[in-house]
């Protein structure tokens, strides 16, 4: 059961109207990382968690994250009042009008002509919300570093909007949602370390000869620390040795019925390409007489 408080959970105190920075406020409110998708995610964690203590934490902070998503409507809705009024009613001619809507250099103008100024659910790109942002995969111990990492992305976001605004009141209440964020990462890292073991996540253990290799793949500019030096790690740096791992010759077989086998046979006949031949294309039709007796030098050059 739900019971909504009319009151925010912060109080806000928008100081102008400002379509432009409404919209960009957006991204919190029907983004990826905004709250209406912390909340879906955490929500439906809890409802299939059997750990009662993890339960509740995760009803908490989802219901939180509702009233955070109250908060960043509102703010939408305040900043946006003042020139969805005046659309509303016609107040400035036509042109002035649309230059006032467009003048921020954003999107805008579809939030008000749109959505009415409303908080519409989607990012400041227009993005319509989506379910896919929810990332849960059912398993605690991965779902609380998707929840801890969901927080600090949140919480960046949070401070690139502050940097965008002058308003002191939006600037102390996006402050506010910035530091919940803060607070919903500590709970997740307590409830994720108060599972033990839990790390990796899941029940299986990985093949213990592979757990503590690194394979230094990417060749130029390598740089050593504790991710891939020390004593639980193994460093391979040689391709050769980068390869095959399982012992075997490192291709790739597949068992087939004889019917299969034919059938593959017959299609790899039909497809086959000659590597002797060297029939004329399209692209060569098209070319100038200089590119062709180029094309057919290198050609000859090739053959001696």
């Amino acid at each position: 059961m739900f019971s909504h408080n009319k009151r925010l959970q912060y109080t806000l105190r928008v100081s102008e109207s400002n379509p432009g920075l409404a919209n960009l406020m957006l991204e919190q409110f029907g983004g990826s990382q905004g709250e209406l998708a912390a909340a879906c995610r955490y929500f439906t964690q809890a409802i299939g968690e059997d750990d009662p203590g993890r339960k509740d934490m995760l009803f908490d902070i989802a219901t939180e994250e509702l009233s955070h998503l109250e908060v960043i409507g509102t703010m939408v809705a305040m900043l946006n009042k003042g020139a969805k009024g005046r659309l509303a009613e016609g107040v400035d001619s036509e042109a002035e009008a649309y230059r006032s809507i467009t003048a921020a250099g954003n999107d805008s103008h579809i939030t008000q002509v749109l959505y009415g100024g409303g908080p519409a659910l989607v990012n400041s790109a227009g993005v319509p919300w989506t379910a896919a942002y929810i990332d849960t995969i059912g398993e605690p111990t991965a779902d609380l570093r998707s929840n801890i990492a969901a927080e600090a992305r949140a919480k960046i976001v949070y401070e690139r909007l502050i940097n965008l605004t002058d308003d002191p009141g939006v600037k102390e209440a996006l402050g506010f949602l910035m530091t919940r964020e803060i607070a919903h990462q500590k709970s997740f890292e307590k409830a994720l370390y108060a599972i033990s073991p839990n790390f990796p996540p899941g029940k299986l253990p990985g093949m213990p000869e592979f757990t503590n290799v690194y394979f230094d793949m990417s060749k130029g500019g390598d740089v050593r620390g504790p991710w891939n030096q020390g004593p639980q790690w193994e460093f391979v740096d040689a391709p050769d040795d980068q390869v095959a791992l399982d012992g075997g010759d490192g291709s790739a077989t597949v068992r087939m019925t004889p019917e299969e086998e034919t059938a593959v046979d017959a299609m790899a006949l039909r497809t086959a390409s000659d590597p002797l031949g060297d029939p004329q294309t399209g692209a060569e039709l098209g070319m100038s007489e200089d590119a062709m007796l180029n094309t057919l030098n290198d050609q000859l050059d090739k053959t001696r």
